[in-house]
């Protein structure tokens, strides 16, 4: 048991049956040379054959030498190299999923090592899943923080999905190869954190306005995990190995605190739905994808500059349905209610001039237009990006409806 996960397991030590959740995962090893380790920990579980999942970079970069470690300690190896799509991505699509399912059960696999980024362990954990078999994470980059999530975000006939499936039984992330992660990746994984600023906002929202479950505990250590971040920014964007270690253990603890929950509420809110819409979009188009945690960074500094808007207005814009309306749970008569609440969380979300200094700093995209989102994109994405996660109540989804039912002009102001 390393550090990180020793220490989130004595924060929540006494929360019982949701502290079991962290029970599959054996270790977390985010340190120098941690890729060597891999081989011990296999023989410990017995397992002796094994595919590792990698695309032509991740191979580059790990797997070739991994490759010789596994054999060399008598662990047979099957490398899947993912094919990319014609604008060169490796989708997390039927396609890939097919690929490594076919190889897994093909070569008998007992484990499956995913190499590489969070599209690489999505395709392993769901292909891991269907066949029966664990998963080992193996991070090339500090880049998401669903390395260690149970949800594989795939897509279906087009659509993204998050499909429950499994997490890792064990973490890697060795940081001499981290910190030679290209810098565009470094600053998606700081734009992925700092979409918690409104993710947590979005969770604590719908827990007042809808009835959502809600979990203290995940939500402080997502909100230390952020902070660190932000209080060690220059070290981050020097990408030492300092920085690089405090980047992956957010990325890590945030991880954790989804899978504490059960959930990926603590770390996902308005800002990934328009991120999942640009994704869909850019699909339908054939367009080239863009990095998540950018497309993440953006989007948290567009639904900031919303939210601060919207708190500027005051209550009396959601005061029709409070006077005349049916007053259904998740209306605009409970946000009424509840309005002093709601304003005191939307003032901890920082403003749209201080979320695009930080992404600066790391080098990091600032908006959606410097992304290559037209404003066309962003206008139906604000519009419509609610319908991506339907069982969600977020403070976008309840304007938007407001808008709606009333005819509300929102008066959208933008720095476009």
């Amino acid at each position: 048991m390393t550090d990180i996960l020793k220490r989130i397991r004595q924060q929540t030590s006494d929360l019982g049956e949701e502290q079991s959740r962290l029970d599959g995962v054996d270790v977390i090893r985010i340190e120098p040379g941690a890729i060597k380790e891999i081989p011990e920990y296999l023989g410990q579980k017995g397992f002796i054959r094994a595919v590792v999942v990698v695309d032509s970079n991740t191979y580059r970069c790990a797997g070739r030498t991994l490759e010789p470690l596994l054999q060399g300690s008598g662990i047979a190896v099957h490398m899947t190299t993912l094919r990319p799509d014609t604008k060169g991505d490796v989708r997390a699509d039927e396609a890939s999923l097919i690929q490594a399912i076919l190889d897994i059960q093909q070569f008998d696999a007992e484990v499956v090592l995913a190499v590489g980024g969070g599209t690489i362990h999505d395709i392993s954990r769901y292909a891991a899943y269907t066949t029966a078999i664990p998963f080992v994470a193996v991070p090339t980059a500090p880049s998401v923080d669903g390395f260690n999530s149970k949800g594989a975000s795939i897509i279906v006939h087009g659509e993204k999905v998050t499909i429950p499936a499994i997490g890792p039984s064990a973490m890697f992330a060795d940081t001499d190869i981290l910190t030679r992660a290209p810098a565009p990746l470094v600053a998606a994984g700081f734009g992925d954190m700092l979409g918690k600023y409104t993710s947590l906002f979005d969770w604590r929202f719908s827990s007042m306005i809808a009835g959502e479950p809600y979990m203290e505990r995940s939500v402080e250590i997502t909100r230390s995990a952020l902070q660190k971040c932000v209080n060690q920014i220059s070290q981050i964007a020097e990408r030492s190995e300092a920085g690089v270690t405090i980047l992956m253990e957010a990325l890590v603890e945030s991880g954790l605190a989804m899978l504490l929950f059960g959930q990926s509420h603590p770390a996902s809110g308005s800002e990934h739905h328009l991120s999942h819409y640009w994704e869909m979009e850019y699909i339908r188009l054939g367009k080239k994808q863009l990095l998540h945690g950018a497309k993440v960074g953006a989007a948290c500094i567009e639904i900031s500059k919303l939210y601060h808007r919207i708190a500027k207005e005051g209550p009396d814009k959601w005061s029709y349905e409070a006077a005349f309306g049916s007053g259904d749970k998740g209306g605009a008569a409970s946000i009424y209610v509840h309005w002093n609440a709601i304003a005191k969380e939307i003032a901890l979300i920082p403003d749209e001039d201080t979320l695009r200094g930080l992404l600066r700093t790391v080098g990091g995209t600032v908006s959606p237009i410097e992304l290559g989102i037209n404003h066309d994109l962003l206008d139906r994405s604000l519009r419509e990006a609610p319908r991506v996660r339907a069982n969600r109540y977020t403070l976008l989804r309840a304007y938007n409806e407001r808008q709606q039912e009333h005819g509300w002009n929102p008066q959208r102001k933008s720095n476009r």
